[in-house]
């Protein structure tokens, strides 16, 4: 604080005397940076660029950052403040285990004891430690194989293969748009990077994606885990743009798995892929196979499959969404007449064109479902196909308006959107009905 006086009275003074034109300020600049790293024993960068520096200072401490800001807002010019904190600060276990408590769910506040909520039955596996374990797998039999994430490998349980294989696993801190460029070269030496980043954060490395993976057609397999609905975490964590962003760009192949045993069949796939980068998108969270660890099959890039035969409308669906389809599908058919065709797309990009032939000949109706928005998304590419190929079919679309979805439990938020199978059903009623 002294410091700073004195260093404003000089200024005021030097003004007074018109010595502070541009020439002058810089004189003057430099002789109190040399006078501050002269007495702190240090220089730092934003000194070195006449931006002024203050810290580091506690940044637990409110009224003294209160009284530090008091001092510093009629300073002239930009400004830096460094503070210091620690994650977990004034919580002894979120303290002691930052990276365990970042996101604990619910637990005893006096003993730091998690609460489990027992359903008591058993569940399937969360979709992150399928991509863990089977990465691990696919590693003990590919030495190519490497795992990046930026500063997530608890979240997306690349611990699995990080605590049985160190060196072929890299965290590169909070650094998306590195961790993808790293990727890119890691697979221009050979390797096969498997490059682990949340979707929602895969847009901080999106021109990374085009630069340094696609153009050069190089075979990184990016996984964006988190993708769609995703709850808790709020409106800047829904991984709700992947599809529309990434099917636009040349050398990418877009997939989204229907279920665990399709996640770890894609990522075997991925893997022996050397047509340019592979992107897998999937959700957060319990899956829906309880017997996941099936033998892996490769699956020819680019095709779909018929999950369930009908007659009177077809609804194609991409991704986990594909499940609630398919019991709003079983809802209408115990009540109605209906007869509705189910068909699980698995590619966005690129399209089983086949297959889509195939549909558009035997129905007149169409309903596409995504967990993505639906500007651009995979209801988009299917109005795209019908109208280059000058099909006239009723199609209507579902996936996540042209706003940003707020906080909420995935339930709420889907029920809100029409996208759980009790919403899905009544567009089925209405659709068939118009």
């Amino acid at each position: 604080k002294t410091y700073n006086r004195i260093r404003y009275e000089a200024y005021r003074a030097l003004r007074k005397l018109g010595l502070m034109n541009e020439q002058g300020k810089a004189k003057v600049q430099r002789i109190f940076n040399t006078i501050k790293a002269t007495v702190s024993h240090q220089n730092n960068i934003f000194e070195g660029m006449n931006i002024r520096y203050f810290g580091p200072v506690d940044g637990h401490d409110v009224k003294g950052l209160v009284r530090i800001l008091q001092d510093i807002k009629d300073f002239k010019g930009p400004k830096v403040i460094h503070l210091i904190t620690k994650k977990g600060k004034g919580y002894k276990p979120a303290e002691d285990f930052a990276t365990e408590w970042h996101a604990p769910g619910k637990f005893n506040k006096d003993t730091g004891e998690r609460i489990e909520v027992k359903s008591g039955k058993k569940t399937p596996p969360v979709f992150q430690d399928v991509f863990g374990s089977t990465l691990l797998e696919l590693a003990k039999q590919n030495p190519a194989i490497v795992g990046v994430t930026p500063a997530m490998p608890t979240g997306c349980s690349m611990t699995i293969m990080s605590e049985e294989m160190p060196a072929r696993c890299f965290d590169v801190g909070i650094a998306e748009g590195h961790a993808v460029t790293f990727s890119a070269g890691l697979a221009r030496e050979g390797k096969i990077p498997f490059c682990n980043i949340y979707s929602s954060f895969m847009q901080r490395a999106y021109d990374n994606v085009i630069h340094d993976i696609a153009i050069q057609n190089l075979p990184v397999v990016l996984c964006l885990d988190r993708a769609g609905i995703v709850g808790s975490d709020g409106v800047t964590h829904h991984g709700a743009f992947d599809l529309a962003y990434l099917r636009c760009i040349p050398n990418l192949t877009v997939a989204s798995p229907y279920n665990e045993i399709e996640l770890r069949n894609l990522m075997y796939t991925a893997q022996l892929s050397n047509k340019g980068a592979f992107a897998i998108r999937y959700p957060r969270g319990i899956g829906y196979e309880y017997d996941w660890r099936k033998p892996l099959q490769e699956i020819q890039v680019g095709t779909g499959r018929c999950i369930k035969e009908g007659k009177d409308i077809a609804i194609l669906s991409l991704g986990p969404i594909g499940n609630s389809v398919k019991k709003a599908i079983e809802n209408i058919e115990q009540t109605t007449e209906l007869k509705v065709a189910h068909y699980d797309l698995r590619f966005i990009k690129p399209l089983d064109e086949k297959l889509l032939h195939e549909i558009a000949t035997k129905f007149a109706r169409i309903i596409t479902v995504e967990d993505g928005v639906l500007k651009g998304g995979f209801g988009s590419a299917i109005l795209e196909f019908m109208a280059d190929n000058n099909y006239h079919l009723q199609i209507k679309r579902l996936g996540l308006p042209d706003y940003f979805v707020e906080h909420g439990s995935p339930q709420e938020l889907y029920h809100e959107l029409g996208l759980d199978e009790e919403g899905i059903e009544k567009t089925i009623q209405h659709f068939s009905q118009d």
